[in-house]
């Protein structure tokens, strides 16, 4: 009596085994992710001399004061008053809000900033302070 002996390859691949790893690793960057802080640093200064036009002066200081065209403003009316400021030209997709950022200034002021700005349609620009040769 003969008896033949299978030994046949399965060609299949087992993808739930993946898709756990898949899913862990998603897990772990998401996890990981959040708790990246960025470093503290400097505003840049630049020896470029580009003039951009400007609808809006904002100047942060080293206490994080704001001044909007030179008047004192304090945070939490400051997008309301950017966004009565930036109202007329805001349609026409020409509001540009420059930031004057005083040396030494937390970059998450800066920051700040520029998310309100998003928020309203304005491109943000950074005046930095010129090179001492």
């Amino acid at each position: 009596m003969g008896l033949k002996k299978r030994n046949k390859v399965s060609a299949e691949f087992s993808m739930s085994s993946l898709t756990d790893i898949i899913f862990l690793l998603l897990i772990f960057f998401m996890l990981t992710s959040t708790l990246v802080n960025l470093p503290q640093f400097e505003l840049p200064e630049s020896n470029v001399k580009t003039v951009a036009p400007t609808s809006v002066i904002l100047g942060i200081n080293k206490g994080g004061a704001f001044t909007l065209n030179g008047s004192s403003v304090p945070f939490r009316s400051l997008e309301k008053k950017l966004k009565e400021e930036l109202q007329d030209k805001q349609s026409a997709g020409e509001a540009t809000i420059t930031i004057v950022a005083e040396k030494g200034t937390s970059f998450d002021e800066v920051q700040k900033i520029m998310v309100i700005s998003a928020r309203l349609g304005a491109r943000a620009i950074l005046a930095t302070q010129p090179k001492k040769n």
